[in-house]
């Protein structure tokens, strides 16, 4: 592979496949399937956000006409505890039943007890008002820092601290304690001239998709399921629901529909296994669909966070040392994000002394689930933050500090490989030549930098390629299309064969129709699900060469192939007329692609930020955006861009408004978009998009993923440009109007 390799098809800005459906409002989305019979199922949810469950009398319920399934914890076979995988990471199966319906306690405003299904919506409704609950209400602990304290109310008297050097032999609401160290930290301190150490809060926030969770289950006499859904991974889908409800996975048939975003927040299950449970006993198909509150009530949202970083440098900018403390809510139940954060926080740095240690702590919150580099913004934000005031502090640019001190190809990593081959110094170069930075700023207003790093993942992806008569082919993958990777294996097939894109028609095929593949997330898609396409049409390529061969009484290895023609000497067919008279030389042509990909070239990005501080009133403004972003190869271009500006969007609507907020007994008081201030067109400026490409070597065009990164840097870029802006040092977020006003009034 080379850099200045040239390409005819990869690189180029294709039009979408599915775009036509989606501005045309034909395609189908989680809420669009409707069957012969179909009822409505509707979810019971907590008023309490912790509470025992006494009893539950749904006596009245059942009797009222309409009504034809009640599905309960209790409607779940004998649930094994054991480890799961769930889409970005895993998940105790215990603790998810307990999630999609309790047990015997509420541990969370929303959390759901039990489904109706009745022949209307209205009728599921009106039969959950007549469901009677007896509680005992218990205290709620809402912070990690409450959650942590020794008098703490527990949630799980079961839970056992794991990671110290002693198992406890005393339940707390700490699931688990980490560390990561390279070097000697104490060492690395005591060479530093300058250290600095602050405390960050994040808050927990919603990956905001606008489609909310839907879907449609039908439970056939015969055993056989089927379930309708949006899932950014159908076959984790049938994993999760096949375990709970222990079916054979050739039982349950699961199909994604178009999804209407998902950022890591539709990597798990809610509704599935409650409408297939509610499906077998009516006998009936059964639809259910979020309501908005109940999504942000109820759905996983990502890690609020209490983090402390301590960083020495030398008056020169050389860091010395990098230390961190991070805790991480994972709401209701064990498993948040933290480990991530462990690892990612300092990766943008050659430092040889580094400690981080990281704590996974529940709280009386929904279950987190990922959100697009899930743990990597919040221990990324405090990372730099500290980086920036250091290069303040110094007086070194920040970018110029960044650069003495970047991690490069061979760089030793906190979480164990070197890293090969990547572009942070690319990035960071970039970002300082763009026209952005050579812009002067004026008063109030404020500049941030900030660097991100992301592993991204291969996983097994699964493609079949079928040719048609004419030579045209159909793409079968089983990775759903987020952002345009329809496209992507389509121009990535075009170019392995040597055919136009559009000759190539990419679809998304159910359980049924395609082997295994992972979900759409950790930024694998591209490059996984691109690698099973190319090994798909080398297939396809080395059997054109095995029938052209088998036509002109040749052997294989005498055939070359391009340009959708093959060729040996005077002798030509193109893969039109190889595919015609396929009938008499074997068959119809397929080829397969079945990988478990390794080698997934980390992504680094670098963002900047300006933005205009009103302060009378705290409000802010972002004045100007520009996203740096190492793609390997961009396969195509726009939908780089896409993800790059996307990314940025959702970094500053965390940093600068997003935030669950509760009242003292627990309950969500903004469960909506009009109270949850997600940014809006006119928020913001014009985001521009510099696409670095540093191949990665692992990969036949040098893809990386870049659906990740992008939303790391936007918090610290965001938030010290705030900080710069009003002369005073920002740590918790968000930095809306009566924060930020809140910081200049006690500094005043």
């Amino acid at each position: 592979m080379s850099e200045a390799k040239q390409y005819k098809y990869i690189g180029t800005r294709s039009i979408r496949p599915d775009g036509f459906d989606k501005v045309t409002g034909r395609a189908n989305y989680g809420a669009d399937m409707s069957l012969p019979g179909m009822i409505w199922g509707k979810i019971l949810r907590s008023p309490h956000a912790h509470a025992k469950i006494k009893s539950i009398d749904t006596t009245k319920a059942e009797a009222l006409a309409g009504v034809l399934a009640i599905a309960s914890y209790n409607d779940f076979p004998s649930v094994a505890d054991e480890v799961v995988a769930t889409g970005e990471g895993s998940s105790n199966l215990l603790d998810l039943a307990n999630n999609i319906l309790a047990k015997d306690k509420v541990l969370y405003h929303g959390h759901a007890i039990l489904a109706i299904g009745a022949r209307t919506a209205a009728i599921a409704e009106q039969a959950l008002g007549l469901v009677e609950i007896e509680y005992e209400v218990l205290k709620p602990v809402l912070d990690v820092n409450d959650a942590m304290a020794a008098d703490a109310p527990v949630l799980h008297d079961n839970m056992f601290t794991q990671g110290l050097a002693e198992t406890p032999t005393k339940a707390s609401n700490i699931a688990a304690r980490q560390e990561f160290k390279m070097g000697d930290v104490e060492a690395g301190f005591a060479e530093a001239d300058l250290i600095v150490e602050r405390d960050f809060y994040t808050p927990t926030v919603h990956q905001g998709y606008i489609e909310p969770h839907a879907c449609t289950a039908r439970y056939d006499a015969d055993g056989q399921s089927m379930l309708w859904c949006s899932t950014q991974g159908h076959f984790d889908v049938r994993a999760s629901t096949a375990k709970l409800l222990s079916l054979n996975l050739n039982r349950l048939k699961v199909i994604a529909s178009e999804i209407g975003g998902g950022f890591g927040g539709k990597t798990t299950v809610y509704l599935e296994p409650v409408a297939l449970i509610l499906s077998k006993k009516s006998g009936r198909p059964v639809k259910m669909i979020m309501d908005r509150d109940e999504v942000f009530k109820a759905s996983g949202p990502g890690s609020a966070t209490r983090n402390w970083v301590k960083i020495g440098a030398k008056k020169d900018g050389t860091i010395t040392a990098m230390q961190a403390l991070l805790h991480y809510e994972a709401g209701a139940f064990k498993g948040s994000p933290v480990m991530m954060g462990c690892m990612t926080a300092f990766t943008p740095y050659a430092v040889p002394n580094m400690y981080v240690e990281g704590y996974d702590v529940v709280v009386n919150k929904p279950k987190v689930a990922a959100y697009r580099a899930p743990g990597a913004p919040q221990a990324e934000y405090a990372a730099e933050m500290v980086v920036n005031e250091i290069a303040d502090k110094l007086g070194i640019d920040p970018i110029d500090l960044r650069l003495q001190n970047a991690a490069k190809e061979g760089t030793q990593t906190i979480y164990g490989p070197k890293l090969k081959a990547v572009g942070l110094v690319e990035c960071l170069e970039a970002a300082k030549n763009s026209p952005q930075y050579q812009e002067a700023l004026k008063e109030n207003q404020g500049r941030g930098v900030a660097a991100g790093f992301w592993f991204n993942v291969g996983g097994q992806s699964s493609v079949t390629l079928n040719m048609n008569p004419d030579g045209t082919g159909t793409i079968v993958e089983g990775s759903p299309d987020i952002g345009g990777s329809r496209a992507s294996m389509q121009l990535m097939a075009a170019e392995e064969l040597g055919m136009p894109a559009e000759n190539l028609k990419p679809i998304i095929g159910d359980t049924e129709n395609v082997a295994f593949s992972a979900g759409t997330g950790g930024s694998r898609t591209t490059f996984a699900t691109g690698m099973a396409v190319i090994e798909a049409a080398q297939d396809v390529v080395r059997q054109l060469k095995e029938r052209s061969a088998a036509v002109w009484n040749l052997t294989a290895d005498q055939i070359e192939y391009a340009e959708g023609e093959t060729f040996s000497g005077d002798n030509r067919m193109t893969v039109a007329e190889i595919c015609a008279g396929a009938e008499r030389t074997g068959g119809q042509i397929t080829g397969r692609g079945n990988i478990n990909a390794r080698g997934a070239g980390p992504s680094f990005a670098v963002h900047l930020c300006d933005v205009e501080v009103d302060k009378d009133t705290g409000k802010v403004d972002v004045l100007r955006y520009t996203a740096v972003q190492d793609a390997g190869k961009a396969i195509h271009p726009s939908y780089v861009e896409g993800q790059l500006q996307g990314g940025a969007v959702q970094g500053i609507g965390w940093a600068l408004n997003e935030e669950y907020v509760y009242s003292a007994d627990g309950h969500m008081e903004n469960a909506g978009f009009l109270d949850y201030r997600i940014p809006l067109a006119s928020d913001l400026p014009m985001i521009d998009a510099i696409i670095v490409e540093v191949p990665n070597p692992f990969h036949p065009f040098g893809v990386r993923g870049v659906g990740e990164s992008g939303i790391i840097p936007p918090l610290a870029a965001t938030a010290y440009a705030v900080s710069q802006a009003i002369g005073l040092p920002i740590t918790d977020l968000p930095c809306s109007p009566p924060n930020v006003l809140k910081v200049i009034q006690d500094n005043a």
